[in-house]
């Protein structure tokens, strides 16, 4: 194993900020980027990475690994020291207001510019080249504010991969994960190892994350260039929500890495033996057929369905409760599906989002993620 460390540039004087990365087996042709915590309180995702380091370098020491694994538990310094009178706020950058996990940067086009004349007959040699062209943009391109700086290091390790894993967790939520059309084939072992209960489909979910901007350079390298060249399948993102914030257990944790090393056995970057694969809980679903239900006015909410629960269309939901004039209002699912996350806040005020069902019918277009 090996331990990197990637300075940030220095928001204000007195303060230095990094990224501590750890590398895992040789430089192969395959490899794996898995990070955690990059909204900072979502803290399930940073247990698993600890658990998973100390796998990962026990199957190094007894040469089960196949690919280049690059592990990050701490994918987002800046968030992890956002306190405010004890509340940790680690899903928005305190000094810009933007989600950490938005406004990644697209390359695809810049890199499709620099390849267009160096591209050959080898799919081998095709790959190499486009990850020295990624490598090459990150490590020259400045950051001008300590996020970019964040955001670059991140996507400069990242976005070479064959797989990229981000671990996050939800408000209260069901073992769920976004991921592209193209990857869900490649993606569907780790959903059935992890158990999975909502696997959301979108090959454009809006706002530009992580994991999305990961795979869009070889997605369009390949949309350029597939008819002249031979190019590589490219990068298969996942984002795993792993259940809810306050789901951060040893047992579970532990439980959750096993099931990534199964999923990475059972795809070929690791050598080993999984034992009888998981059956798939849920069929995957579109991310646009998800039906987001929120509050039309303030008031105390009160769930009167749980987690899991299959929502039929015209069935209540919640309510919101006005103690004052006792005015009750149920919020009725319009699409239905299965309730796989819902709000931790139990005062909601007008427009607040409380409730999500994955179904097949809401038929959203535009930006399809939590905002």
């Amino acid at each position: 194993m090996q331990q990197q460390h990637h300075l940030l540039l220095s928001a204000s004087l007195g303060t230095q900020r990094e990224i501590v990365s750890f590398h895992f087996g040789t430089d192969s042709q395959q490899r794996v980027y898995i990070q955690a915590a990059l909204h900072g309180d979502e803290l399930p995702g940073m247990a698993v990475a600890w658990y998973l380091k100390h796998k990962l370098l026990a199957l190094e020491s007894a040469g089960q690994l196949k690919s280049k694994i690059t592990l990050v538990p701490v994918a987002n310094p800046l968030a992890m020291g956002q306190h405010w009178h004890g509340s940790h706020l680690g899903r928005f950058h305190t000094l810009s207001g933007q989600d950490f996990n938005r406004r990644f940067p697209a390359l695809g086009d810049t890199l499709a510019e620099e390849l267009a004349g160096s591209l050959t007959q080898s799919e081998y040699e095709n790959k190499r080249l486009i990850r020295d062209a990624i490598d090459r943009h990150y490590r020259d391109r400045i950051a001008r504010t300590e996020l970019d700086a964040q955001r670059f290091t991140l996507m400069r390790m990242a976005s070479q991969a064959d797989l990229m894993i981000d671990l996050h967790c939800d408000w209260d939520a069901l073992p769920h994960l976004y991921t592209t059309p193209h990857a869900w084939q490649d993606i569907e072992p780790l959903a059935r190892w992890l158990g999975s209960e909502v696997q959301l489909l979108a090959q454009i979910s809006g706002g530009e994350p992580f994991d999305e901007a990961c795979c869009e350079p070889w997605l369009t390298l390949a949309e350029r260039f597939g008819g002249e060249y031979p190019m590589p399948r490219g990068l298969l993102p996942v984002t795993l929500e792993l259940r809810g914030v306050a789901d951060v257990s040893p047992q579970q944790a532990e439980k959750d890495a096993d099931a990534i090393i199964n999923a990475l056995i059972e795809g070929g970057y690791i050598a080993g033996e999984t034992g009888e694969s998981p059956a798939l809980i849920n069929p995957a679903t579109p991310l646009a057929g998800c039906e987001y239900i929120h509050a039309p006015h303030s008031g105390l909410l009160l769930n009167r369905r749980e987690l899991g629960e299959w929502i039929k269309p015209g069935e209540v939901v919640a309510e919101i409760v006005d103690p004052i004039t006792d005015q009750v209002t149920p919020l009725v699912a319009e699409f239905g599906g299965v309730l796989y996350a819902r709000n931790l806040m139990k005062f909601a005020t007008a427009g607040m989002l409380v409730v999500r069902l994955a179904g097949e019918n809401a038929g959203r277009e535009g930006e399809l993620l939590v905002g």
